[in-house]
């Protein structure tokens, strides 16, 4: 019985010690500081980058309004009209004012012709012809003047009409016929066809975190495979004094046709927010109540502890690399690292 039970006993003893000396795998990773990127996302809207209000010059009473919401439109096309009474009647009398004007330089000539004769012969004082050269200057000077009278008058009946000065598309209409409109009301609003923006309204803070000449990436709401790439053009200087937020403009290069005036778009950009180190999951643990990570030292065999520095309060984020003079193989259990974790990057 004693020999059968030694025989057990040393059996037990060979498998412990195979089951003590068989490795353990182990997955590792090497892991080192790097910049992290973190995805802002905003949504807006397109718009033409050059868009631009037209309104007549002068008031009166809009005899018609051929705008239409969308319709596309040529340079010199006639988009609305004023009545032209009143201008016209200015226009007819300063038509009789110049020729009235005209009639009374004629006389003027004459009469200077004719002293300018007597005087040479003797037969007037040259009082009379200076006053006979005053009188034609004068009557040139109101010829003058009733052709400058009779040019504004023409203007003032080409302002009844509304005239498009670029090709563009429609994207507002203002008063319709038969309503009064004062002059610099807006009439209709074109967007020339010369260029696309994405519109979004970004908060302070990340207005003046964003770097310089960033890129973003638009695309379609509801279709976010159409996209179409662009840079910062303008920023507002001063913030919208409901939603305090600033209007920002990215000019887009090579918009897709899909990408219409109007259209609701959602623009992205990556910002950095700092060194990080990513770390796996399971490596991470706790050593006297404090955040620890399992390290291994290449070509050099041993453990290394990566732990939390006491003095910073910043919830155990923070890692410090402390290598020890005697480096020993650690023997508490090892993980199979699935996932990763990240901590800011502190001193090493």
């Amino acid at each position: 019985m004693a020999a059968a039970s030694a025989s057990v006993l040393a059996a037990c003893d060979r498998q412990v010690e195979t089951k003590e000396s068989s490795p353990r795998p182990v997955r590792t990773t090497t892991i080192e500081k790097r910049e992290s990127l973190v995805p802002l996302t905003f949504t807006g809207r397109i718009e033409a980058e050059d868009e631009v209000s037209v309104a007549f010059r002068i008031s009166g009473r809009l005899l018609a309004n051929d705008t239409r919401l969308g319709d596309r439109v040529e340079a010199g096309q006639l988009l609305a009209q004023l009545e032209p009474q009143n201008e016209l009647s200015t226009l007819r009398q300063a038509k009789a004012a110049l020729s009235a004007a005209q009639g009374q330089l004629t006389q003027a000539r004459n009469h200077y012709e004719r002293q300018e004769t007597l005087l040479a012969q003797g037969w007037t004082t040259r009082a009379n012809f200076e006053a006979a050269t005053q009188a034609r200057q004068t009557a040139q000077s109101q010829v003058e003047a009733a052709e400058a009278q009779l040019s504004s008058a023409h203007d003032l009946v080409s302002f009844t009409e509304l005239r498009a000065d670029a090709p563009g598309k429609i994207t507002a209409t203002g008063p319709s016929a038969g309503e009064v409109v004062q002059a610099g009301q807006m009439i209709a609003r074109i967007a020339r066809q010369d260029g696309r923006d994405a519109i979004f309204d970004v908060p302070a803070q990340m207005v003046r975190s964003a770097p310089a000449d960033v890129q973003v990436t638009v695309s379609l709401t509801d279709d976010p495979k159409i996209t179409a790439r662009g840079r910062i053009r303008q920023i507002a200087a001063q913030a919208d004094p409901v939603t305090r937020t600033f209007e920002v403009k990215v000019g887009l290069t090579d918009p897709p046709a899909a990408m219409r005036l109007g259209a609701t778009v959602n623009g992205r950009v990556e910002t950095s927010s700092g060194p990080v180190i990513d770390i796996p999951a399971t490596a991470l643990t706790r050593i006297n109540r404090q955040p620890a990570v399992w390290a291994r030292l290449e070509q050099i065999g041993g453990s290394l502890d990566i732990h939390s520095d006491p003095a910073t309060q910043l919830s155990g984020t923070i890692l410090r690399a402390v290598f020890p003079h005697g480096l020993t193989t650690n023997k508490h259990g090892r993980r199979k690292a699935t996932g990763f974790g990240r901590a800011q990057a502190g001193t090493h």
